[in-house]
């Protein structure tokens, strides 16, 4: 799972190459919390998320959503060893957030509905294909420790 075709890694280099953080990482954890609303439990101290209009508009969700893809970053840089990049993000998120890991996914395949939306025609099967890969590495990373 963490072998790299040359094709595969130029895509997911490309998508970052034009990744506007500011945008999706914001749309894709509204999303998330939106379409998964037992989700929202771990953001307890964000303050208002009754509903999709504040959580839109809550400033907190925005910058997390910043940060986690920002966080994708990591894997980016160590596409040869993803697991032991993500081994500390991986404890934390078990050991002291106690995150269910099944989350990680669900918020990745929001990130990859508002990436496929922001994409538009570009966003093909095979583009798909490579970031879902990505992902999949990157979820399994992250739940290492629960294992």
């Amino acid at each position: 799972m963490g072998k790299w075709t040359p094709e595969e890694l130029t895509c997911i280099n490309g998508i970052f190459a034009k990744m506007d953080y500011d945008d999706i990482g914001p749309k894709a954890l509204q999303r998330c919390l939106i379409v998964y609303p037992w989700t929202q439990r771990y953001f307890s101290t964000f303050g208002n998320l009754y509903n999709a209009e504040a959580i839109i508009g809550n400033p907190k969700v925005a910058a997390h959503g910043i940060k986690v893809l920002h966080g994708l970053d990591i894997a980016l840089n160590n596409m040869d060893d993803i697991k032991n990049a993500f081994a500390q993000l991986s404890v934390m998120h078990s050991d002291v957030l106690h995150v269910d890991p099944d989350n990680f996914r669900l918020l990745g395949d929001c990130l990859t509905v508002v990436l496929a939306a922001k994409m538009g025609s570009a966003f093909t099967a095979t583009v798909q294909a490579h970031w879902h890969k990505f992902l999949r590495v990157v979820v399994s990373a992250l739940g290492r420790q629960y294992h």
